[in-house]
């Protein structure tokens, strides 16, 4: 199976910066798109932020547009998320998803990491 495990949350200033991580480890053959998620509240439904594919070519919702970047290192399986002028409505626990292919002959599945608390606040 394949596990997403991230990190880099955390509270901060309006204004200020944070970078997330995500690892995907286990069984890999390929990681295909990866991207982050976040649900501002429970009840909420959880919203794309950003995504980027295997080959690097990149969206963002327009919320985050001009101040967050996602990249990617394929030779780790991670994704990274660079976040900054922060502002409190980026409040919200942030979810890493990727795309996993186990083997060569195996269809992709969805994972999820278990999310990171992003909290905005002076």
């Amino acid at each position: 199976q394949v596990q997403l495990v991230e990190s880099g949350g955390g509270l901060v200033q309006p204004g200020g910066s944070l970078r997330l991580s995500c690892a995907a480890s286990g069984t890999i053959y390929r990681i295909h798109d990866m991207g982050w998620y976040r649900r501002a509240a429970p009840g909420l439904e959880r919203e794309l932020v950003a995504v980027i594919t295997s080959a690097g070519i990149v969206g963002y919702a327009d919320s985050v547009k001009g101040r967050f970047t996602i990249s990617r290192d394929n030779a780790e399986n991670t994704v990274y998320l660079q976040m900054n002028i922060l502002k409190p409505e980026d409040t919200a626990v942030y979810y890493c998803n990727a795309e996993a292919q186990i083997t060569r002959y195996t269809g992709t599945m969805q994972r999820w990491g278990q999310g990171t608390q992003v909290t905005v606040s002076s």
